[in-house]
């Protein structure tokens, strides 16, 4: 008798809490993880700022690492988190996660890839596909960028938070746009400041 998939909710005839169209996609996601991990690592690299902002007066200040890419690394605890509920639920022992932070992601990542069998038929399919679609997604935003047309890419956003870390994402000019719109911090930049947003690029680089 066909049940309805409770992620997609459409019908699935094999009687699971998550279909095999659902199933497919979240073991892709699961797979690529430890990929898009590695690449939010590489994306670690020191931004250049100045304490008292573009406008303020001195050098350079100290090379910070931007704190974002931290913030988007610890999202993938959520992975250690669903492999322990599974754990849980199966009156499992924990499951041991040794080794530095990838080696431990892709540790989780196989731990669930392995129970995927048991996972598809658990109440907690959809909570745990939701999660890990989320998390994918958002990982994708930033190493893995739309591929569609984008315009004229005009540099790296300048722009400063109350850190001082500059944000560095890259920006393009939208076919038919006036004013480049910075994707990461929505940052608006008009033709008038491109002349000055080039000489803050060229300032970075060559410091």
């Amino acid at each position: 008798m066909d049940t309805t998939c409770t992620h997609c909710h459409n019908p699935d005839p094999t009687g699971s809490t998550l279909c095999v169209p659902c199933t497919t996609r979240l073991t892709g996601q699961l797979q690529q993880l430890p990929r898009m991990f590695a690449g939010l690592g590489m994306l670690l690299a020191p931004s250049m700022a100045t304490g008292q902002g573009r406008g303020g007066k001195g050098g350079p200040a100290p090379l910070p690492i931007d704190d974002r890419m931290f913030d988007h690394r610890q999202e993938f605890d959520v992975v250690y988190a669903w492999l322990s509920a599974v754990h849980d639920a199966r009156r499992l022992q924990g499951p041991r996660l040794t080794g530095d932070a990838l080696t431990r992601l892709h540790t989780a990542v196989a731990g669930l890839l392995a129970h995927m069998p048991w996972i598809v038929l658990w109440p907690g399919a959809h909570d745990l596909a939701t999660e890990i679609g989320d998390l994918h997604r958002n990982a994708s935003s930033i190493v893995d960028p739309d591929p569609r047309p984008r315009g004229r890419r005009i540099g790296h956003c300048q722009s400063i938070d109350p850190s001082g870390t500059i944000c560095g994402a890259v920006l393009w000019l939208a076919p038919g746009e006036q004013v480049v719109r910075c994707d990461w911090c929505s940052m608006a930049w008009p033709p008038a400041t491109w002349m000055q947003l080039r000489a803050w690029q060229a300032e970075s680089a060559a410091a």
